[in-house]
């Protein structure tokens, strides 16, 4: 299947901007697995009295969408407030690159998760905010990000989570995914993927 992309992105694509790395960044975090296809990773210089992102960088591992939505997420966050740059979201980013393929959606979520990521980090080092302590509501937030790639929208959007549990360190997750879906499969693996980050999880039970 041919993807279609726009002009943007391919722009994006061939003259990224920021890509890169800071030498002793103030903050930084990496989302994603070359194994799974899309790996980011953003690097940020805060200045510390206005909490001002006066660079950033990133660096990517996948396609031309994964380096398109690296490139605009880094030059929509610099100059930005740290609070003004946790606003940024995927489909603001998507957007600003006159849209992306849907089966493509998840590489905004995907820079726009890392940039968020790389703040939090700062955040907790530097006294700005509490570890959110681990419940169910995290493991909804996870199920936000994941695409389901056909249309483009999340699985929550998309009302496809019909139950979610956490107890004794074993996420329960309950899917509206019919079996003749060719995507079927591919969501369970993302679903894992997502949640076999967090140590509180010792356990991912998925029903469909």
């Amino acid at each position: 299947m041919k993807m279609e992309y726009s002009d943007k992105v391919m722009e994006h694509f061939m003259n990224p901007r920021n890509r890169g790395s800071i030498e002793n960044p103030d903050a930084c975090a990496t989302e994603g697995s070359p194994a799974c296809g899309d790996q980011v990773k953003v690097f940020l210089n805060i200045n510390p009295e206005t909490l001002i992102i006066e660079d950033v960088k990133f660096q990517s591992y996948g396609c031309a969408s994964n380096i398109a939505t690296g490139s605009i997420i880094t030059e929509m966050a610099k100059g930005k407030t740290l609070e003004e740059a946790k606003k940024i979201d995927w489909k603001e980013a998507a957007q600003a690159l006159d849209g992306l393929p849907p089966i493509k959606m998840h590489c905004s979520v995907l820079a726009v998760d890392t940039l968020r990521s790389a703040i939090k980090n700062y955040e907790l080092e530097h006294n700005l905010a509490e570890k959110e302590e681990f419940s169910k509501k995290v493991i909804l937030e996870e199920l936000e990000k994941i695409i389901y790639p056909q249309v483009g929208k999340n699985l929550v959007e998309l009302k496809m989570v019909k139950y979610v549990g956490f107890e004794d360190g074993v996420a329960i997750i309950d899917l509206y995914i019919p079996e003749f879906d060719a995507y079927r499969d591919n969501i369970a693996e993302e679903v894992k993927e997502h949640l076999e980050r967090y140590p509180e999880i010792k356990d991912i039970k998925i029903t469909m």
